[in-house]
This record gives C-alpha cells, sequence and structure tokens, in this order.
C-alpha cells in the first residue's frame, strides 16, 4: 500500500476528483453528472431554479483549527440555507476546492463531512473545479427549485407582520469567542431548516437566513419590503451561556453575531398557529421577536425602553471585523 506521503507527489486532479468526489447520479434532473466540460441539467416544466454561491476562506470565515468534516459540512450547509431562505428544494451543487496540498487524510475527511449533510437533504455534487493554493478556499454554487410564482423573497413583509425566528440566536458568535464551549457545534456544523422552509410557501410574506447577524440580516430585509420593525429583546431565543454574560454582551453576539444559519421570517398574526403546528412537525424551534411597522428601521424594545439599533454585523471587507 502506498504511503500517504506518496499519494501526495502522484495524485492528480483528476485522480483526486474521481477518489473523492465522483458519486452516481441520483437526481432524474441530471442527465450528465461529474466527467465532462460541463454538466447536463434539465429542468421540468411549472418550475423556477433559485441560484447561489458562497465562499469560505480559512482564517476568515472559520477557524485555521476547524476539523476538515467540519469545513465540508459547513461550506455545503451555508449554501443549502440560502436556497432554504427561499422556499426551495436544494437539488445539487458545484464545488471549487483550492488546496495548498492534496493532502488525501484531510480531503476524505472533507468530502464525508460534505456527502454527509448532502445525503441528507438529496443533494448531488455534479461538476465544480479543485486547484492548488497557498490558502485553502471552498466555493460552492448551489441549485434548487420551487414551483413557479413560490419562492419567498425578501421584499414581501408587511405592516403588522409577526417577525419569526427558529433556533436560538447568537450561539455561534459565542462559539467563535468561547473556543471548545458547549456550542462549538452550532459554529462547526449549522443546520440548514431546509424541510421546515419548503412548508413556509404561501404562509411566510418574506423571509431570509441569519449569516451576518440577526439587525444585519433583518435589516436587508426590511429596507427590500420599504418597512420597519420593532424587536422584543426579552423574546429573542438566546442559549443559557449567553444568558449568563452582561447585557451588552448579549446585545453584541445576538444582534450583530453571525454564522447562525437559522431563519427569519415575517408572517401575518392569523397565520402564527399554522406556522407552530409546520414547526412542530419538522421539530423545529420558532419564537415571535418583533412586529413590522410602517416607521422604518429598527428599533429594539429593551428593559422599558425603545431604541434604534445602528449596529452592523460581520462585514467581509471589514479588517476589523472577526469572524469565523
Amino acid at each position: 500500500m502506498a504511503s500517504a506521503v506518496g499519494v501526495l507527489f502522484v495524485m492528480n486532479e483528476f485522480e483526486l476528483i474521481r477518489q473523492f468526489f465522483v458519486e452516481p447520479t441520483t437526481d432524474a434532473m441530471v442527465r450528465l453528472g461529474i466527467g465532462d466540460d460541463c454538466a447536463i441539467v434539465a429542468p421540468q416544466a411549472g418550475e423556477e431554479w433559485v441560484i447561489t454561491t458562497d465562499t469560505l476562506v480559512a482564517g476568515r470565515h472559520f477557524p485555521l483549527d476547524t476539523d476538515a468534516y467540519s469545513i465540508g459540512w459547513k461550506a455545503l450547509a451555508v449554501n443549502l440555507s440560502d436556497v432554504a431562505a427561499m422556499g426551495a428544494r436544494p437539488r445539487m451543487v458545484l464545488l471549487a476546492l483550492s488546496v495548498p496540498d492534496a493532502d488525501p487524510v484531510w480531503l476524505a475527511q472533507f468530502r464525508q463531512g460534505l456527502f454527509d449533510l448532502a445525503q441528507q437533504h438529496g443533494v448531488q455534487l455534479i461538476g465544480g473545479d479543485t486547484t492548488k493554493s497557498p490558502l485553502l478556499s471552498i466555493t460552492i454554487t448551489a441549485l434548487g427549485s420551487v414551483a413557479s410564482g413560490q419562492a419567498i423573497r425578501r421584499s414581501g413583509a408587511q405592516v403588522g407582520d409577526y417577525v419569526v425566528v427558529t433556533g436560538s440566536i447568537g450561539d455561534a458568535a459565542y462559539a467563535l469567542r468561547h473556543p471548545h464551549s458547549a456550542l462549538q457545534h452550532r459554529l462547526d456544523r449549522p443546520i440548514p431548516r431546509v424541510a421546515f422552509a419548503q412548508g413556509l410557501r404561501g404562509v411566510a410574506h418574506a423571509m431570509l437566513d441569519i449569516s451576518d447577524g440577526l439587525a444585519q440580516d433583518l435589516g436587508h430585509l426590511l429596507r427590500q419590503s420599504g418597512v420597519g420593525a420593532v424587536l422584543d429583546w426579552s423574546a429573542i431565543p438566546i442559549h443559557p451561556l449567553l444568558a449568563a454574560l452582561p447585557l451588552p454582551e448579549q446585545q453584541q453576539l445576538v444582534l450583530s453575531g453571525g454564522d447562525d444559519y437559522e431563519l427569519c421570517l415575517t408572517i401575518a398574526p392569523h397565520a402564527w398557529p399554522v406556522l407552530q403546528e409546520w414547526a412542530a412537525q419538522t421539530n423545529t424551534p420558532v419564537q415571535v421577536i418583533g412586529q413590522i411597522t410602517a416607521q422604518q428601521g429598527l428599533s429594539l424594545s429593551c428593559q422599558g425602553q425603545i431604541s434604534a439599533w445602528t449596529h452592523t454585523g460581520f462585514m467581509h471587507f471589514d479588517s476589523t471585523t472577526t469572524s469565523p
């Protein structure tokens, strides 16, 4: 048997792809997968496609000591979360992988993390690219499908809507500041709310996922909908570890921290019982945390006072911003 070092020297790009990333085609839409110049996909009539891409860079989007399995999982999870935020079904992905070395042990673990999550959601890897690079970088493009006209956009929030979130908020930001805590898995292996989101078509007026901080991401939804919101601080679901921190630190992590990949959506008040029932069926925690207002901007109600929240979240080109 060849040593791991020997494999490093003899493995070329095509062997790497064949060994770690070629899988049998399982989606009927995929007429041709990995192995040619392009994949061939045949969409069905009456469907629209949602397409998104995200790049994760070592040291910028995840700590340098993150294990390979978690990197593979998270690289896919952040894209599936974007597809879920549109109420769509994720179908297939493209992977562009740049690595310093073709380490077969690392690649096997990375592949396992990516494919374990892909198999949970019936997602097919249909192509991509690999290259050697001084810095580890992973780019995934995800394609999803949704019935024509049924995608949930950011621009549909209506005055009087409830603002709802899934899960708990601020967990990943806490884990980044407190490595190896009980919340480490929330940073390393986020759970995209795929099944829950697909049941929100016709129920949610607007939706997005929380990647750069609750306040900043909700702000995008408010601007695109031309509305405002007041959040009730006491209603925002947070983990007991965060609740034990001083209030200013709690608010910084919950409102401006990122990487939770939970969903934030707006619904009419009369739809709340329907949403609760669907959440119970999909084992998804949900909580009303505020309400949409006609007055634009985001305000926070805390300890009997209402004030504007103007702090930003994660900024990709701000060198002072701490990111996973």
